[in-house]
């Protein structure tokens, strides 16, 4: 394995963990508003961190199945998911602290 190769694997491996930890972060959300109306604006809220995490999902799967050639270029020219994540992440530890 190239260092290129060994980079690109490195970074998925993160992209991976953050989602991991989302997904943590969410699942503490979703029992903190278990006992809210399906109407509550916070269920609403939560949905909608849902989907970016789906998302940040989605861009993983597809910066894992590049070809090494190629990466670079796709994480630059779409800024990667790491502004995302952060994003995602705060939006829920908010959500989190708000509601437990």
């Amino acid at each position: 394995m190239t260092t290129k190769e060994q980079l690109i694997e490195q970074h998925i491996r993160e992209y991976e963990s953050r989602l991991r930890h989302i997904d943590e972060l969410y699942a503490r959300a979703h029992e903190a508003t278990e006992h809210l109306d399906e109407d509550h604006a916070s269920r609403a809220e939560l949905q909608d961190i849902a989907e970016k995490r789906g998302e940040l999902k989605q861009k993983t799967e597809e910066l894992k199945s590049l070809p090494a050639t190629n990466w670079r270029e796709e994480t630059m020219r779409s800024a990667g998911p790491m502004a995302i994540w952060d994003i995602v992440a705060q939006k829920l530890e908010d959500f989190v602290e708000r509601h437990e």
